[in-house]
């Protein structure tokens, strides 16, 4: 049996804590074959970034090409676009049917504090997310999004995302669901560690994963907390770097 292929459009990570680095660990931990198409490329660590070197958004589309005219991708997950026109290109290979089951981490800052968004590309996600089986904003960009759409509350995104929408908690560890006009609430668990770079690109990553093995979105939302909660706690007392450390992807020695 071949196993699930799932396709990561995000920027590189060279500390190995976030973006393809996490999304292409993650994958690999649950059984997944990934792929990615680079958006840009960082010098980062657990400290700040450094640099970005943004890929042209035609090219992004090339590498987008070469992946789904040959392999059988099941579910794709975006973390960093970096530009209004990388979202553009997103959002005309979802209207053409060619991202299934995709899942949208609208990033916009890293864990450390730094853009990683053009400014005033917060606009053109709000269309993506239209097309998203399952967004999963964290509740500064849910916040930032509905500033942008002119809406009252992060809550009201719901109406620009008919798929499920799930605003990840970072201070209480308490995530909201929405779906079928419904808000429910996804309890978590506060880990005291700063071993926390990566953790939207790798809850997002495992969602896209389950997608793409063909598991229910809430199940895979669910999956997601369970998986990264672990993750975090095996992490916690991890010494690596002298910022916001990794968490344990691939689940290694304690």
């Amino acid at each position: 049996m071949n196993p699930p292929v799932a396709l990561s459009v995000a920027g590189s990570d060279p500390s190995g804590g976030a973006g393809i680095a996490a999304d292409l660990a993650t994958f690999a931990a649950l059984g997944v074959h990934g792929t990615v198409a680079v958006t840009a490329v960082t010098a980062q660590n657990t400290v700040g970034v450094q640099g970005i070197h943004p890929i042209p958004a035609d090219f992004v589309a090339r590498q987008l090409d070469s992946v789904l005219d040959d392999l059988p991708v099941a579910a794709v997950k975006t973390g960093m676009l970096g530009s209004r026109d990388v979202i553009a290109v997103i959002g005309e290979y979802a209207v053409g049917g060619r991202l299934p089951n995709l899942v949208v981490d609208p990033v916009m800052v890293s864990s450390t504090g730094n853009r990683l968004l053009d400014a005033g590309a917060e606009a053109a996600y709000l269309e993506l997310l239209g097309h998203a089986t399952v967004a999963t904003p964290n509740a500064r960009e849910a916040l930032v999004l509905a500033e942008v759409a002119g809406l009252d509350e992060p809550s009201d995104l719901a109406a620009l995302c008919p798929g499920w929408l799930v605003v990840t908690g970072e201070v209480t560890a308490t995530d909201w669901i929405h779906h079928d006009n419904s808000w429910s609430e996804l309890p978590g668990e506060v880990i005291d560690t700063a071993n926390d770079h990566g953790t939207g690109c790798t809850f997002s990553a495992v969602v896209a994963a389950a997608l793409a093995a063909g598991t229910e979105p809430l199940d895979a939302i669910v999956g997601a907390k369970d998986f990264v909660r672990e993750r975090i706690a095996r992490s916690a007392e991890w010494d690596l770097g002298a910022g916001r450390g990794p968490v344990a992807h691939l689940m290694g020695p304690e």
